[in-house]
């Protein structure tokens, strides 16, 4: 597989995925239930603590996964393995930044405010447009 059509489709699946976080931003507003009481926050602490692993694992999979198949890349653009690790790399990146989005949409069906959720869903939104694929330098013209 060539590295123009791996790149395409990283990007097309991180325009998706930014297009997702905000549809769960607009149904989190459209559906949010009234509670008669407060929400629990031990949800609220374990989904921020989950979060705040999630951020870290992205930086570990951006360094174990991605960065090494970049380099690989860079020497030789026709190996298929970097490619197909590079590209396996970013959907999985992607994955867990798209995790803290429906963390937002979790806490705010169950019954917290926007004030409370907006960092999870900007958090997602921020790390999917920090992690734009880009092709190894012996690819860009």
């Amino acid at each position: 597989m060539a590295m123009g059509p791996a790149v395409r489709l990283v990007r097309q699946v991180q325009i998706a995925l930014l297009v997702s976080i905000a549809l769960y931003a607009a149904a989190g507003e459209r559906l949010a239930r009234t509670v008669a009481h407060n929400p629990t926050n031990t949800l609220f602490h374990a989904l921020s603590f989950i979060s705040i692993s999630l951020v870290g694992a992205t930086v570990v999979v951006r360094r174990t996964l991605v960065s090494p198949s970049e380099a690989l890349l860079q020497e030789s653009s026709g190996d298929s393995v970097a490619l197909t690790r590079w590209r396996t790399g970013y959907l999985f990146l992607y994955a867990l930044c798209e995790l803290l989005g429906v963390f937002g949409l979790i806490l705010r069906m169950s019954g917290f405010t926007l004030a409370n959720v907006w960092g999870f869903y900007l958090g997602g939104f921020l790390l999917l447009l920090l992690y734009s694929p880009q092709a190894p330098r012996s690819e860009r013209s």
